[in-house]
């Protein structure tokens, strides 16, 4: 990889982007392995997971990841999704993080050595060239190994480092084997026991 051991780093994880691209790949991200796999490479100072939540239910399926991130080394930030109409009457809803991740990455900025943003959406491009104006590398984790790609052009063009997230596979990802029978056994609730993240 291209860390060294004694840059500072900060992971930035765009929760939404980072699930849409592992589902695209076919696994589940090992949140405890992929913070251990940066911690061998560099001193992680901080890592960041960002996600919207539903306002309006009572539980949501986010809740036992946020909270297990909350106790495991994490920084979680949400924030609540906006609901509204489309042109079409069907009711949608939104959850943009960008901003609040854009702005946790300029603040850390003068913190750290390099900072790792998870997510391919190019409307980072400017947090890319604004993090490294004040001299500091980016490296950007998404994928290109979909159809189409899930990294936006403009910010794999723009980023010092781009890292394929299906090559971290062995490395971040889910062990099948480990995951717990509840898909097969529901319990008498009707609902799965078991937690997903231990």
């Amino acid at each position: 990889m291209h860390f060294y051991e004694d840059e500072r780093l900060a992971l930035f994880l765009d929760g939404a982007n980072l699930y849409g691209a592992t589902k695209a790949l076919g696994f589940d991200i090992d949140y405890r392995r992929l913070l251990k796999h940066f911690q061998e490479e560099a001193f992680v100072l901080r890592a960041y997971y960002y996600t919207a939540l539903a306002e309006d239910q009572e539980y949501s399926s986010l809740r036992p990841l946020i909270d297990w991130l909350d106790y495991n080394g994490y920084t979680v930030v949400t924030k609540p999704m906006k609901e509204f109409t489309d042109s079409s009457g069907r009711r949608r809803t939104r959850g943009n993080m960008d901003i609040e991740m854009t702005i946790g990455a300029l603040e850390i900025a003068e913190h750290v050595d390099h900072i790792v943003l998870f997510t391919g959406d190019g409307d980072f491009r400017p947090l890319v060239e604004a993090v490294q104006r004040r001299g500091r590398k980016v490296t950007v984790v998404s994928t290109m190994t979909t159809q189409p790609p899930l990294i936006a052009d403009e910010l794999r063009r723009q980023t010092d480092h781009f890292l394929d997230l299906a090559s971290l596979k062995d490395k971040v990802g889910r062990d099948p084997a480990a995951r717990p029978q509840r898909d097969v056994e529901p319990s008498d609730d009707g609902e799965g026991g078991g937690n997903d993240f231990d």
